[in-house]
């Protein structure tokens, strides 16, 4: 006698909701590295929506905000800050300079080197950049409440500064 190999369907959920992602992704629930790159896209998306109004994407927001921090920041030091090989800093300052955001300045002791800075232009709109992170960083992390979202911050520097 042939064995029937007809396999009783489960119902379907759809692809995006949450019952599907939690049995797709169930073997790495238990992940640290995992839980926290899924929480950093669930912020990145919101981010990147608000930021998408003013052309800039997460990292150019991200450098303008060290260069603030840091004027007449070299782009090795920027590309450090930002965790990105320096190369990949080039394009990030031309998109800048091309929307007249931050200026590259010759530095006067190395002739090769440039000092970054944020233009008056860069400034205002930093500004306006940083009300839109915190409104996003707050929207998206909305399931958690003060506390909570304090020790999320307080563990998460603990990971990276260590």
């Amino acid at each position: 006698m042939a064995k029937s190999s007809k396999i009783a369907a489960a119902p379907e959920a759809p692809a995006d909701s949450p019952e599907t992602q939690a049995s797709l992704d169930a073997a790495l629930d238990d992940l640290i590295g995992y839980a926290m790159r899924r929480a950093q896209l669930k912020l990145f998306q919101n981010l990147i929506g608000r930021l998408s109004a003013h052309d800039l994407r997460p990292a150019q927001f991200s450098a303008l905000a060290i260069i603030d921090q840091n004027p007449g920041l070299m782009q090795a030091d920027l590309a450090k800050a930002l965790a990105i090989e320096p190369p990949q800093v080039v394009p990030l300052l031309n998109k800048l300079e091309s929307r007249a955001l931050a200026v590259r300045v010759r530095c006067k002791p190395d002739k090769r080197s440039y000092g970054i800075f944020l233009s008056k232009t860069g400034e205002t709109l930093l500004k306006e950049l940083k009300l839109i992170a915190a409104e996003s960083d707050m929207d998206a992390t909305s399931a958690l409440d003060s506390q909570e979202r304090e020790e999320l911050l307080r563990l998460l520097k603990k990971v990276y500064q260590a």
